[in-house]
């Protein structure tokens, strides 16, 4: 049985006589259908949770070695940009290793896994407008406009990766579907810190670079609310 709980649907998989079976169901008066009829017998898993664990694994190892990363440039290079995508970057990786001890677990343990991930994203969020306003109200202080759009685009290339080979397990459970949103937003991120770069450099100013340290917090805390809506 694979319960989808977010579209309240049931699919039910199974070896022996359609007709029988179906007799039962239709029996509950809940909307029973018959969605396929396939000859062979062998019965496949589509969640399969040693697949889950797999690219968990990948983009785990993916998105902390990028919070490294962007952590060291983004203070070198003084980017506010960068800074906050790597700690978005980690909340990401700790979010996927919450994940991978979700995968094959209860619906609930499920469920628990992405409120605390949808939590987590909103207190880093916090911590990064309280930066974002000290740096607004202190001294001007220049980021290094072409390390972060080099840094930004590596980002960039590995963030889509993760987003691909998570959407590719096709999952619907929650966990996996915050992962999902996580890797789209920093998809996001990554193109504004590049444009922002571009700002920087054309106005010979910071406040971009402050401003795109704003927007990438901002989508942090609406990622953070869908998941959060995930758990209901």
């Amino acid at each position: 049985m694979d319960f989808h709980l977010a579209d309240r649907t049931l699919y039910v998989f199974h070896e022996g006589d359609n007709e029988e079976i179906t007799k039962v169901l239709l029996s509950l008066n809940l909307g029973a259908a018959l969605r396929e009829e396939k000859k062979e017998t062998a019965f496949v898993n589509i969640q399969d949770p040693s697949k889950q664990r797999k690219v968990l694994w990948v983009v785990l190892a993916i998105n902390f070695g990028f919070f490294l990363i962007e952590m060291t440039t983004g203070i070198l290079s003084k980017s506010m940009g960068l800074v906050a995508d790597s700690l978005d970057m980690l909340a990401d990786a700790l979010v996927y290793g919450m994940s991978l001890m979700a995968v094959g677990a209860t619906v609930a343990k499920k469920k628990k896994v992405a409120l605390f991930s949808g939590l987590l994203q909103i207190l880093l969020a916090v911590l990064g407008f309280s930066e974002v306003i000290r740096r607004f109200m202190g001294l001007e202080i220049m980021p290094e406009f072409r390390t972060m759009i080099i840094i930004s685009l590596l980002a960039l290339v590995a963030n889509t990766t993760c987003l691909w080979l998570l959407q590719r397990t096709k999952s619907k459970d929650a966990h996996i579907r915050a992962s999902v949103i996580f890797s789209a937003n920093d998809v996001i991120i990554n193109i504004g810190v590049i444009i922002a770069a571009l700002f920087v450099w054309w106005f010979n100013s910071n406040i971009p670079d402050l401003i795109i340290g704003i927007i990438v917090f901002l989508v942090v805390i609406r990622g953070a609310v869908r998941i959060l809506k995930l758990t209901k």
